[in-house]
């Protein structure tokens, strides 16, 4: 294989793992920049809606606001969950929830200070990737990652310029 060609291969795979990593960490940053949390689902409760493995982007609003048939994220005990709302008792101040996979309403209702927000979107299985970003090592892996694609990008720099020194110019130009 000639010089050339390891050296076009590493400069496109550094540069397919750098535009991935940051494809991602947009991913991961954007939708907070705009507003937005975002939560990973890790039950089947809300299948085949929402798949585990899935994130979801949830903005904050009024509970008052919340519809029957939405989609809404609260908490339960120290668990995020995403369930459908079947009735907004406004005289209350609780919803009645239910999974889609689920045969029954949900035992206890959510009480307007659990509410987090409404899901606006999900994206199946980019979750996983996701969280990545939300612990240490992934962290690191992320940074290690981003790391190879530009080493892989200076070498493929670098053995294009040996190869014009010893006199393969003329398959550079």
């Amino acid at each position: 294989m000639s010089k050339k060609i390891i050296a076009l291969l590493c400069n496109v795979l550094g540069t397919l793992i750098l535009v991935l990593v940051i494809g991602l960490s947009f991913a991961a940053t954007l939708p907070r920049l705009l507003g937005y949390e975002i939560y990973h689902i890790v039950t089947g409760s809300m299948e085949p809606e929402i798949p585990v493995g899935s994130v979801i982007y949830v903005s904050p609003v009024p509970a008052e606001e919340v519809g029957e048939g939405e989609i809404v994220a609260f908490w339960r005990e120290d668990a995020v969950v995403a369930h459908r709302v079947l009735e907004n008792n406004i005289i209350e101040g609780q919803l009645v929830t239910k999974g889609d996979a689920n045969e029954q309403k949900d035992i206890d209702p959510v009480s307007y200070r659990e509410l987090i927000g409404r899901v606006e979107r999900h994206f199946p299985y980019l979750g996983a990737m996701l969280v990545l970003f939300s612990t240490t090592v992934g962290k690191i892996y992320v940074i290690c990652f981003a790391a190879c694609g530009a080493m892989l990008n200076i070498l493929g720099g670098r053995i294009r310029q040996r190869a014009r020194e010893s006199g393969e110019a003329e398959d550079y130009r």
